[in-house]
């Protein structure tokens, strides 16, 4: 990360905005090669579930240099059903995004993963108690318009790959809004540590069905997923702690750019236009549902802030005289 941030430097540290821009650019671009990976390994026949399997390895033997510091006390918590429950998510999502890549086109799979926040919307209505007026109730309805757009049921043959797309946005999205009622109560890093705990044993037990002995090329594939799954991810999450959603959120269009880029050229891989024209859709609705949420919780971080200047001054107009 301190190599790409040098030649970007003096601009970065004058705007805030331009680097949520600049690092959500590079993590659509490190998530899209990674996709590519996936995809690359998945090909040399090692099965799903071992390369879910071997990448949630990957990715703990990142989060080390973590355990030496903190150590396991740092995963201490009172939740660990609600823990379990978002890893359960997190690992279907996983696995149903790893077939998909593996079967589809990486511009289709990342298309159809654009719906991820219309569905997180939806679940927000049902668990959180959250209100949606009609503007983002039409938002919903347009972003699955583009979705159908894509899928074109009743004129193309749907495929298990697709479906595995759309799964794996609804699971996302679950696992979101699980993220949302934890991070109440629990530290960001200690829930993707604890995450990553909960996951491997998930993903372990269906890849000894399946397991194969797999290759030294196989392993340095699957470390470098590891390594681009954490980079990433870390890219992502630092974009958005420094611009609201709406600022950043547009610019992750560019995984649709990226994947169709390295589909197109590693993998021969051509989506039609209809799949362009879906995305852009969905995207759309998304950008206007997320513009909406910040919009929302602007107001309702200015009213909370008005109520606590009024208690203030409230009880300094009632405090004792002297």
């Amino acid at each position: 990360m301190a190599i790409f941030r040098l030649p970007f430097k003096p601009i970065l540290q004058k705007s805030p905005v331009l680097r949520a821009i600049v690092l959500m650019v590079f993590a659509c671009f490190i998530l899209s090669v990674m996709a590519g990976e996936i995809r690359y390994v998945a090909d040399t026949g090692m099965p799903i579930f071992q390369v879910v399997f071997l990448r949630n390895v990957a990715g703990l033997l990142f989060f080390l240099p973590w355990f030496a510091r903190v150590g396991f006390g740092g995963l201490k918590t009172e939740r660990i059903g609600a823990f379990g429950l978002r890893s359960l998510f997190g690992f279907a999502s996983m696995l149903s995004w790893f077939y998909a890549v593996s079967v589809l086109p990486l511009a289709d799979a990342v298309a159809l993963n654009f719906t991820a926040p219309i569905f997180g919307t939806i679940l927000a209505i049902i668990f959180l108690k959250e209100v949606v007026g009609i503007r983002r109730g039409t938002a919903m309805v347009v972003g699955f318009l583009g979705a159908m757009i894509i899928l074109r049921p009743g004129f193309a043959e749907l495929s298990i790959g697709a479906y595995s797309a759309v799964f794996s946005a609804i699971t996302m999205a679950s696992s979101m809004i699980m993220v949302k009622l934890l991070s109440r109560t629990e530290s960001t890093t200690a829930m993707v540590a604890l995450n990553q705990l909960l996951i491997l044993p998930m993903s372990l037990i269906p890849a000894l069905f399946v397991w194969e002995t797999p290759t030294m090329e196989q392993l340095l594939i699957i470390l470098f997923i590891g390594l681009l799954a954490t980079i990433g991810h870390l890219a992502f999450t630092k974009a958005y702690s420094l611009a609201d959603a709406s600022v950043v959120m547009p610019f992750d269009f560019f995984r649709l750019i990226f994947s169709a880029l390295i589909g197109f050229i590693f993998f021969m891989q051509e989506p039609d236009l209809l799949t362009y024209v879906g995305a852009a859709v969905i995207f759309a609705s998304s950008i206007y549902i997320a513009i909406r949420e910040s919009r929302v919780s602007a107001a309702q971080a200015r009213e909370k802030e008005k109520e606590v200047l009024a208690q203030t001054a409230a009880e300094t107009r009632s405090g004792p005289t002297r």
